[in-house]
């Protein structure tokens, strides 16, 4: 899968989920660590453990196992490095306090 590729499959998995408030954000200039980040929001921590946990199990199926997973287990903040995009699940408190969109636009 080529970079657009795997945005399109990130944002489709998530969204199969119910996943809110998907924004995408070209870093490729500004980090070393990875080309896109992509933030969405869950309503509970269940939620948010879901969205993540549907990405993971889609991701290992079609031979794109993500590189790490963290946050899980708590809920809040989980995030899902697929390499060239991390994906970051988040309760809006946690979205709301961290605010990576406005650190990173």
């Amino acid at each position: 899968m080529n970079s657009s590729e795997l945005i399109k499959f990130v944002t489709d998995k998530i969204d199969d989920m119910k996943a809110r408030d998907v924004v995408e954000i070209d870093v490729s200039g500004r980090s070393t660590i990875t080309d896109t980040l992509v933030i969405c929001s869950g309503n509970s921590k269940r939620h948010v453990s879901s969205i993540a946990e549907n990405l993971v199990v889609e991701a290992k199926q079609a031979g794109h196992a993500p590189l790490s997973v963290e946050g899980k287990a708590d809920g809040e903040w989980v995030l899902v490095d697929m390499g060239e995009i991390v994906v970051h699940v988040m309760q809006d408190e946690t979205r709301d306090f961290y605010q990576l969109e406005k650190l990173w636009q």
